[in-house]
């Protein structure tokens, strides 16, 4: 994905957009990236320093395999969405997504539902996978709600802060989510 792609990925204005994300949004990336409430539900838990996060993105923003993408609601940037290791072969891809810290209540449903839309949409995934620390119990269950079933549990798989942690996967295929999204759009919109 070339910087200023601009990716519509749902017809209502109501829920928000996708876009590529830019050279422009790397501060504020690195800025929500680096939250406590972020950092604390991520693999890599310290802080990052914006020249690693412009390293990072230098070798990133290319890469055929991923997607990094900016979620916007009305007229403002307020989270972020990604896919990585893109597989066009296996119609294969893992996806992560976090908010910034003004995003109001709702937003990462809003933002699923749109990934899952661009996952099944133009990147024509059969498959889509995440990984969530066994902790993270709230996102466990958006993925479910979603239609995301659990495809393994790794025990002690990670180890942050001393500890070590359980790793969900979870996945969902295209023809789930083709079943499950008309009434997650219904109550999605009967929120807005």
């Amino acid at each position: 994905m070339r910087e200023g792609d601009e990716i519509m990925v749902t017809n209502t204005g109501k829920i928000g957009a996708l876009r590529a994300m830019q050279d422009s949004d790397l501060e504020m990336v690195l800025a929500w990236r680096n939250q406590p409430e972020v950092r604390k539900n991520m693999y890599t838990q310290q802080l990052i320093t914006l020249e690693k996060h412009q390293n990072w993105w230098a070798s990133t923003k290319g890469n055929p395999s991923s997607q990094y993408l900016i979620f916007e609601a009305g007229g403002a940037a307020i989270g972020a969405v990604n896919f990585t290791e893109i597989s066009p072969a296996h119609k294969t891809a893992f996806w992560g997504f976090y908010t910034g810290p003004n995003a109001p209540r709702g937003t990462g449903s809003r933002m699923e539902l749109l990934a899952l839309d661009h996952a099944f949409g133009p990147l024509a995934l059969n498959k889509l996978c995440c990984e969530v620390l066994g902790f993270n119990s709230a996102v466990i269950a958006l993925h479910h709600k979603f239609g995301f079933s659990e495809e393994g549990l790794f025990k002690a798989q990670k180890k942050l802060n001393d500890r070590y942690e359980d790793v969900h996967r979870l996945a969902i295929f295209a023809q789930d989510w083709g079943e499950a999204r008309p009434k997650l759009l219904a109550k999605i919109l009967g929120r807005l």
